[in-house]
């Protein structure tokens, strides 16, 4: 009987110990980019629009949106967890933008804690993520936990994390990953939601990307290597110097966001995707638009707001919406769509 309330409590501090580490640590890459910057924009002197007609609204699996941004998937399932995520839900509603939660594993395991998540009811037009870690629905997962997230959020949709690396450093990692895909598929065959596959910041490759949607998979978030690196979030964690030493080898690992963008859009030039991994401001998110994705995730800027404050977190969509909109601008370009097909975007050689 003890069993289940010492991995509850055992994911209960990983939560914790996770929110501070990003918080106080330097856990960012140090050497690999997220390949945004290789990239620029013609500057138009004369876009010939007016700013105030210039529209950023797009559409995700079918939701409307007054911006092209999610705030990414973060954390839940602690007390300051609860508050950070009704900051972020209650200005997700406000710029109607979407947002994910962190793993809701916790959830399941420790049902007390589910309130952490429930924000829809601060959020009831927002288009909301649940999640899971994909490797759980071989630890016993199934249809049945993924059905119980969904519900806790209320949510549109399901985020399945696929995170390998993360799994082969933290400690007592679940690294058994043999026959997920088919795994995946039976569920987003029976899952009455839309199944998002991500990645959690080292990169899901065009081939990965294409086995994923065959598998039945609505959307993929890239999730790219570039901006906070879970394996060196891990070794902050770590139990032995063995993991200490595999966080610090693998800090840089994976695909840069960049890179995953175009590669899936060269596959799959339908498929629903988000761009996310080591953005930091709306020019990122314009660019990665311009790229071939449909909307931008962004964690870390939005983490840091909101341990401040609800105010700063209103604050950085503020900033965010204005600096995509002054790149529709100076581009010449009055909306989102009219940005990805301009030919503004040119690569730097």
């Amino acid at each position: 009987m003890n069993a289940p309330t010492n991995i509850s409590a055992q994911t209960q501090n990983r939560k914790a110990d996770h929110i501070r580490i990003c918080l106080e640590e330097d856990v960012q890459c140090d050497q690999i980019t997220n390949g945004l910057e290789r990239y620029r924009f013609t500057h138009s002197c004369l876009p010939e629009l007016n700013h105030n007609e210039i529209d950023i609204s797009t559409t995700f699996l079918g939701k409307n949106l007054d911006a092209p941004l999610l705030i990414s998937s973060m954390t839940g399932g602690t007390e300051q967890a609860a508050i950070i995520n009704q900051r972020l839900a209650q200005v997700a509603q406000h710029y109607k933008i979407a947002m994910g939660v962190g793993s809701q594993r916790v959830a399941v395991e420790k049902p007390q804690v589910a309130d952490t998540f429930a924000v829809r009811k601060y959020a009831p037009d927002v288009l909301l993520f649940a999640n899971l870690g994909a490797v759980q629905l071989n630890y016993k997962y199934g249809l049945d936990e993924c059905l119980r997230v969904v519900d806790i959020l209320e949510a549109d949709a399901l985020i399945l994390h696929i995170n390998p690396l993360q799994e082969c450093i933290q400690p007592k990692g679940d690294t058994n990953f043999r026959g997920l895909l088919d795994k995946i598929s039976i569920l987003c065959s029976k899952l009455p939601v839309p199944v998002i596959a991500k990645e959690v910041g080292n990169g899901i490759s065009a081939a990965i990307a294409n086995k994923l949607i065959a598998a039945g998979v609505a959307a993929i978030d890239v999730a790219g290597a570039g901006g906070t690196s879970w394996a060196k979030v891990e070794s902050e964690r770590a139990e032995s110097p063995l993991q200490r030493r595999l966080g610090r080898t693998f800090a840089d690992w994976g695909l840069p966001t960049a890179e995953c963008i175009t590669t899936i859009r060269a596959i799959a030039p339908d498929v629903p995707l988000i761009a996310s991994g080591g953005l930091r401001h709306g020019l990122d998110v314009a660019t990665a638009i311009a790229l071939g994705a449909d909307i931008a995730g962004l964690a870390m800027p939005f983490l840091q707001a909101a341990a401040t404050s609800e105010t700063a977190v209103a604050e950085l969509a503020e900033v965010l919406i204005a600096e995509i909109t002054t790149v529709l601008f100076c581009t010449g370009n009055a909306t989102l769509y009219q940005l990805k097909h301009s030919g503004s975007l040119q690569r730097i050689e």
